[in-house]
């Protein structure tokens, strides 16, 4: 069995999203959480509640059997980009500077 958890709309760009991304991919989720708990970029907090929804949605797909978080393995992880919310800062010589504050959307499939 599989189950999917996704967070929408989070004001950090894929960009740093992806690079922690990269480092659970394929991992188990307990190993996972613990890389996540030690790693210092504020993108591991998202994704880690991420995984954690995931791994408990899991659960309510197989009712009524125990699951270990050792026993379950992240298959799929990715990032997408949502919105950019676009901003206008001064410049000098009266000009204005485009500010993009950029928007992710993280998915997490694990599988049992």
């Amino acid at each position: 069995m599989e189950a999917v958890a996704k967070s929408k709309y989070l004001r950090i760009s894929p960009r740093k999203v992806r690079q922690v991304l990269d480092t659970v991919r394929g991992m188990d989720v307990e190993e996972a959480l613990n890389t996540l708990h030690f790693t210092r970029k504020n993108a591991a907090d998202a994704v880690s509640k991420t995984i954690n929804t995931a791994f408990h949605n899991l659960g309510n797909v197989e009712e009524g059997e125990r699951i270990e978080m050792r026993d379950v393995v992240i298959t799929k992880a990715y990032v997408d980009s949502g919105p950019t919310l676009k901003r206008f800062r001064p410049m000098s010589m009266g000009r204005a500077g485009r500010i993009r504050k950029r928007t992710s959307h993280i998915t997490i499939v694990v599988e049992h």
